[in-house]
């Protein structure tokens, strides 16, 4: 018996006209989504296994500041007993964790904001649902986001999904970008790639970041 061939899905998208490249803006921005102790600390039930992809983010916000691109970290953060966030909150119980006053809401040694560093405080998954995000992205003239954090398959999606719908380029950095399931990563960075953003390898994220300095 032959063996079954296996379907091509890359090239069944193409064919269908799925995946172009958008490319970077001439002024981008770097959103570091949810990197926050309770994704890092095995004590948490929201931890993920994801220390390798906090690194590759380190890299780029080093790589981000170096070229004057700002940098925009996000966390949740909840009254206790999550009356703010609603079916989210319910849907989810480990969110408790990310009430107010919980260190594991607070952000790792590295990445972390410094300076006057904006943090955008969100209760759903997309950085930009609720948030002033948009309109501080608009102001600041940025076109494009490069987006990194946790997890993948939710607010890193979520954030990505609403850029584009909001007018700024995504582009998913996958090593900087993590989940606690390694299919449901890969699946969700394919789907991401061929739909609403542009999966940007770590070497060429900060490249473009490189380029941007020499640009002046």
């Amino acid at each position: 018996m032959a063996a079954t061939r296996q379907p091509n899905h890359e090239q069944d998208y193409a064919s269908a006209g799925f995946g172009n490249r958008l490319g970077m803006g001439r002024r981008p921005a770097l959103v570091v989504v949810d990197i926050v102790k309770a994704y890092l600390d095995p004590a948490s039930p929201l931890y993920a296994n994801v220390e390798p992809a906090a690194k590759a983010a380190g890299n780029l916000v080093n790589a981000a500041r170096k070229a004057n691109i700002p940098v925009i970290f996000t966390n949740v953060r909840y009254t206790p007993g999550g009356a703010d966030g609603g079916l989210f909150f319910r849907k989810v119980a480990s969110l408790k964790v990310l009430e107010a006053g919980n260190p594991m809401g607070e952000f790792p040694d590295h990445p972390a904001p410094i300076g006057n560093e904006l943090v955008v405080t969100k209760q759903y998954a997309s950085a930009f649902f609720g948030t002033s995000l948009a309109s501080t992205l608009g102001a600041m003239g940025v076109d494009s986001c490069f987006i990194c954090g946790f997890t993948t398959s939710g607010c890193v999606r979520a954030t990505a999904l609403d850029a584009m719908q909001s007018g700024f380029i995504p582009l998913v950095v996958p090593e900087a970008c993590g989940d606690r399931n390694a299919q449901v990563q890969q699946a969700n960075l394919f789907d991401l790639g061929q739909k609403y953003a542009d999966i940007v390898p770590l070497d060429e994220a900060l490249s473009l970041m490189e380029n941007l300095i020499s640009r002046g």
